[in-house]
């Protein structure tokens, strides 16, 4: 079985900064991509922003283009997004994804084998 652990969410002003990071760990696996998506109650879940595995490649929704970074440790499976300028739109439970095919699109949830828990990140006006 893989874990993905997420941590760095929180409250926040408007304006202000988060950083969450992910950590995959468990049983021999693959990583295609890890990203991270986010879910706010009634509404699917969304993404926010991914990046390949194997050539660093970068992806971001266009709400967060300019404001969210997303990096990774390939040493230590890990993912982080840094997220800057956040509005009280960003407001929402974030998770993790982890990705071990080309099997469906990097932006869509359904290619993400394994899930973090999610971590609540809150922006106050």
């Amino acid at each position: 079985q893989v874990q993905l652990v997420e941590s760095g969410g929180g409250l926040v002003q408007a304006g202000g900064s988060l950083r969450l990071s992910c950590a995959a760990s468990g049983r021999a696996f693959s990583t295609y991509a890890m990203g991270w998506f986010r879910q706010t109650p009634g509404k699917e879940r969304e993404f926010v922003s991914a990046i390949s595995w194997s050539t660093g490649s970068t992806f971001y929704a266009d709400s967060v283009k300019g404001r969210f970074t997303i990096s990774r440790d390939n040493a230590k499976n890990a993912v982080y997004l840094q997220m800057n300028s956040l509005k009280p739109d960003d407001t929402a439970v974030y998770y993790c994804g982890l990705k071990d095919s080309t099997n469906w699109s990097i932006m869509r949830p359904t290619g993400y084998k394994y899930w973090g828990q999610g971590t609540r990140v809150t922006v106050s006006s």
